[in-house]
């Protein structure tokens, strides 16, 4: 069997996984208490960042949204009746459809 790349990759991250686990074992409990707020604290301040860019990406999708069917309006005005009458039809269609799929009832 031939080692390639996943094989050394994953040989060293157990070897890491290893060595911190040895180092988290041999720590007094003062350590330990300290680098457990020291990552709570990490990841509390990733929490807010990610928090702040969904706050972000939705203004700039409502943004986008907004300025984006203004200016094909602008360009071009036509583009919206055609939309229109494109989905009626299509709707007609569909109704059409169901109507002819659907047995007649009963009296």
């Amino acid at each position: 069997m031939s080692v390639n790349s996943k094989h050394l990759a994953t040989f060293l991250l157990g070897a890491a996984a290893a060595f911190g686990a040895y180092k988290y074992m041999n720590m007094s409990d003062e350590e330990k208490e300290k680098l457990a707020a020291t990552i709570k604290d990490k990841a509390n301040k990733l929490k807010d960042q990610a928090m702040d860019a969904e706050g972000q990406a939705m203004d700039y999708f409502n943004e986008l949204k907004t300025k984006g069917g203004d200016a094909l309006k602008e360009h071009m005005p036509k583009v919206e009746e055609f939309l229109n009458n494109l989905f009626k039809s299509g709707a007609k269609v569909a109704d059409e459809a169901a109507s002819a799929t659907t047995p007649p009832a009963a009296s």
